[in-house]
């Protein structure tokens, strides 16, 4: 079985049914975006179609837990990640290429695709750096000067950097994500939100609603479906999936690099 749920009233900012459900508001998602960048966003806006954010129906069950646009025709993607598995950086590979598939309309020109950020904000250290935040971009091999230039920007966060890297609001922000509590006027804002996320009867139902699927998803599912819905979403280790489902660490991890 997978592990059991948080209740409800114990979810946090770190949780993706939590950061969800605050990051729809502008008040919140628009500062967010703007001490990570180190810029001015005028106005966020969310897609009128909810397509953007569930990309289920062409996907493996990709929801993203954060997707809103800028009026600069810029487009980002946020999401929270708690558990270190070595594949983070081929998971941002496939959210930029489903974001793309989104945007694109058959037969558009590739012209037409939209500046993207796709932003992982983690409770790891995924390169043991010391590093708050990792900026990555294409680049020539050859020649570092030159970019590729394809507007595909991909951004990590990491909750326990020790490096002096990032702007000392950017600083709070991240440590009220690993649990250090709220210090500032936005990070108050921060926890505000989430008390209030958790007085909402309507997402508490969504919130258990949700958990039920996933366990009715568990319970019917091939022993594929199984290890891949421990791992992504419940974010089980290899060892914990094992020990769940009487497997070998080697069986589960093979079965993980075929999923992949």
């Amino acid at each position: 079985m997978p592990r059991k749920a948080k209740n409800y009233d114990e979810l946090e900012l770190k949780d993706d049914f939590m950061f969800g459900m605050v990051m729809r508001n502008p008040k919140y998602v628009k500062p967010f975006l703007e001490a990570i960048l180190k810029i001015k966003i005028r106005k966020v806006v969310y897609p009128e179609s909810q397509k953007a954010i569930d990309l289920s129906a062409n996907a493996k069950g990709v929801r993203l837990d954060v997707y809103v646009e800028d009026d600069q025709n810029t487009v980002f993607n946020l999401e929270m990640q708690t558990t270190h598995k070595k594949d983070l950086p081929k998971r941002m590979r496939y959210y930029q290429g489903m974001i793309d598939l989104n945007i694109l309309n058959k037969g558009e020109s590739y012209c037409n695709l939209k500046k993207s950020y796709v932003i992982f904000i983690c409770t790891f250290d995924p390169f043991g750096e010391g590093r708050h935040i990792y900026t990555f971009c294409n680049t020539c091999q050859e020649n570092t000067s030159l970019t590729l230039n394809d507007d595909a920007v991909k951004i990590v966060l990491n909750t326990k950097g020790t490096i002096d890297d990032v702007s000392p609001e950017m600083k709070r922000i991240l440590d009220y994500i690993e649990g250090k509590g709220a210090s500032d006027t936005f990070t108050r804002e921060l926890e505000n939100a989430v008390q209030s996320v958790r007085q909402n009867e309507d997402w508490r139902r969504d919130y258990m609603t949700l958990q039920q699927e996933y366990q009715e998803r568990f319970q019917e599912g091939k022993i594929e479906g199984k290890i891949e819905l421990l791992a992504h979403d419940f974010h089980l280790t290899v060892p914990e999936i094992a020990e769940k489902l009487l497997l070998s660490e080697d069986e589960v991890q093979r079965i993980l690099d075929h999923l992949q």
